[in-house]
């Protein structure tokens, strides 16, 4: 077994990669970028070394500079993780030059399995199942809609040598090809360096199950079983679930076996994933068809994990090392049902766009048998642009898929992100809602249970201005406490913060400003409490932080004979006083209002569009001075290695680009100069 090995990698994966390391026993050396000089990786790794800036072509996708790393440390083998160089046959076969164990498969099983159209062929003529489509070399864009249209619509269109739904695009019309073409091939291009594509028939209402198998260099080659990665959004994973719902032992056996015939087609080595795209009556009819197979540890690994028993990092490790896989397949079962939530930092409501900034609170779910954090980041960690805007996995087991989704949906209501948009709010209606809690399952779930998942945004309820407001007056209090111990005379009556008047009762009206509109509760202090009056109604109020027990840190508040448990985290940003309420699962944002400190609202006038998030411009779509209706695309934004279209706001004229296609551009930046009708 290795002594010492150097993670390829950063994030969560490199973290997940260094706790199986340690238990081990195995020294871990992280590298890392200028820009992850204090990230958690590198905090967690015995050795850390620097590899360059923050792109990743300058750093992370740099082998050479990763090889030397392992040099100077005297790394016995390199682990890619996923993503960067773990599915590059260049980089395994430089490590294998250098006398550096890859800790995956060989050169030759990346390089067949690598190009979707290559993989497909060796499929045919291993008895796979296909997809019918077009799999040829043959780019052109005329040929390629010429063979969409053979075909016939609607297709998918796919970058050869890509994953994890970047460079794919569904095409509904003959008419529609070639600007999903080009979109395409540019974000194939920016991702994986290759712009070239395939085109397949598109199953209607595909499941999405993938089979991890797992073979040794003796010849040994088993499979752990599925995953079922259908709710998807942008063609990436969302949540992920192990076994398959309604997935039959002669299924799984049928499935399984095809996906260790692809693995022993290009002579596999390693944790390796095979996927599938299958019709939304599998379970019953058997129709499955070869999407890819990701020559690397999945992103969702854990739930094949928690429901085997398996460590698989353990088992790439004793495998790299030239051991025997661990276990044959007849001495692997399932146990349970496991389910993984992405948590990511984007905004749902606004077409899942990645958010930026600083962790300014975060509070995972306790962790336990039952409920796992798998996280590159901590409290007070950045969230950047140059990065997959993942926060965390959570995944939660249980004996049964009921027993599991309740446990998820606890966890996703313990879950506290403050400083960046986050996904835990849609996460939660996503657990919720009835396709998904019935297993009506397919890739479209989360478009036809749009309704149902994208509610209009209604006002917070009143029992979250009532908290807020509980949560400002203890914060006023123990404020006042810290400022009369500091002060000379701690014991003086004036430094109290407990509203008493002479002959009088004190009152006073704490305001709070969801968009335009304003929300006042009148508090009349009473005692150990306060009297609140919301809307007419009045309701006496108490609460306190426990320090110890269940609950210890957050709020228990008493309205009337009611109680509630919540946290209230408070926040400056951008000159507004906001005070994030997470209650009853949700999560409310309410804004203090005080005349006192009126500031004036920021933000463009005169109709400007801004950019959402630092990226680059990619292409402009229409001309200066053209006359354009609400909707209609104006530039297209190159962020976190996914294009985001700027379109107009209402109908009106474009005036001018102030940025042309290439140029990088600032969170906020003005890009276009734009003139409404009104």
């Amino acid at each position: 077994m290795f002594s010492k090995i150097l993670i390829a990698n950063r994030g969560e994966i490199a973290c997940r990669v260094i706790k199986t390391a340690r238990r081990m026993g195995i020294r871990t050396v992280a590298v890392y970028s200028e820009a992850d000089a204090e990230a958690r990786h590198v905090r967690l790794a015995d050795e850390a070394v620097c590899i360059g800036p923050a792109p990743v072509r300058e750093s992370y996708l740099l082998g050479e500079r990763i090889l030397d790393a392992a040099r100077r440390t005297g790394a016995e083998a390199v682990h890619p993780g996923y993503g960067f160089l773990s599915e590059n046959a260049g980089f395994a076969e430089a490590c294998a030059a250098a006398g550096v164990v890859f800790i995956g498969p060989p050169a030759s099983a990346i390089r067949a399995m690598g190009s979707k159209s290559a993989a497909k062929q060796l499929m045919e003529q291993a008895a796979v199942p296909l997809t019918p489509g077009y799999h040829g070399d043959d780019q052109t864009p005329a040929f390629l809609n010429a063979q969409a249209d053979a075909i016939g619509y609607p297709v998918l269109i796919k970058a050869a040598a890509g994953g994890g739904g970047k460079g794919m695009r569904l095409v509904e019309r003959s008419g529609d090809f070639l600007a999903a073409l080009a979109s395409c091939q540019r974000e194939a291009a920016s991702s994986f360096g290759d712009d070239r594509v395939l085109v397949e028939k598109y199953i209607t209402r595909p499941r999405h199950i993938e089979i991890q198998v797992f073979a040794d260099a003796l010849g040994n080659c088993v499979y752990l079983f599925e995953r079922d990665c259908s709710v998807q959004r942008r063609h990436q994973k969302v949540l992920e679930e192990a076994p398959a719902p309604g997935m039959t032992p002669a299924r799984r056996r049928q499935i399984g076996e095809a996906a260790v015939a692809a693995a022993k087609a290009v002579g596999y080595v390693g944790a390796g994933t095979v996927e599938f795209i299958a019709s939304s009556t599998f379970a019953q009819d058997g129709s499955f068809y070869f999407m890819e197979m990701n020559t690397r540890l999945q992103v969702e690994h854990p739930v094949t994990e928690m429901i085997t028993g398996q460590d698989l990092v353990e088992w790439q490790l004793r495998v790299a090392s030239g051991e025997p896989l661990p276990l044959r397949q007849d001495a692997l079962a399932i146990r349970g049902h496991a389910i993984e939530a992405r948590i990511y930092a984007e905004d749902a409501g606004r077409g899942f766009l990645p958010s930026t900034g600083r962790l300014v609170h975060l509070v995972p779910p306790a962790e336990s048998l039952n409920v796992r954090i798998d996280t590159g980041v901590e409290q007070g960690d950045e969230i950047t642009p140059h990065y997959d805007p993942m926060i965390a996995k959570l995944i939660v087991w249980d004996a049964d898929r009921a027993a599991a989704l309740a446990r998820m949906r606890q966890a996703l209501a313990d879950y506290r992100i403050v400083g960046v948009t986050a996904n835990v709010d849609f996460l939660s209606r996503l657990v919720a809602c009835p396709a998904f809690a019935d297993a009506d399952l397919d890739t479209g779930l989360i478009e036809r249970s749009r309704d149902f998942l994208f509610p209009e945004q209604a006002q917070p309820p009143r029992d979250a201005f009532l908290v807020a407001t509980v949560a400002e007056l203890l914060r006023e209090q123990a404020g006042a406490r810290a400022a009369t111990v500091r002060s000379g005379d701690p014991h003086s009556p004036w430094s109290l913060h407990d509203g008493w008047r002479l002959n009088l009762q004190a009152r006073r009206t704490v305001t709070w400003r969801v968009g335009d509109a304003l929300s006042e509760v009148a508090v009349a202090y009473a005692g150990d409490g306060w009297r609140l009056t919301l809307a007419g109604e009045t309701v006496l109020a108490r609460g306190h932080v426990p320090e110890t027990g269940p609950f210890a840190g957050q709020l228990a508040i008493e309205l009337d004979d009611r109680r509630l448990v919540a946290s209230v985290v408070a926040l400056a940003e951008k000159q507004a006083q906001k005070r994030h309420v997470f209650l009853n699962g949700a999560t409310w944002v309410v804004e203090r209002d005080d005349p006192l400190h009126l500031v004036a609202a920021g933000g463009a006038q005169g109709g400007g569009l801004t950019a959402p998030m630092p990226g680059k411009v990619v292409a402009l779509l229409a001309t200066p001075g053209q006359r354009v209706e609400k909707g209609a695309p104006l530039l297209i934004l190159e962020a976190m290695k996914m294009e985001h279209t700027i379109t107009a706001p209402k109908n009106g004229t474009l005036q001018g680009f102030r940025y042309a296609a290439g140029d990088q551009v600032a969170d906020g930046a003005e890009l276009v100069d734009f003139a409404g009708d009104d």
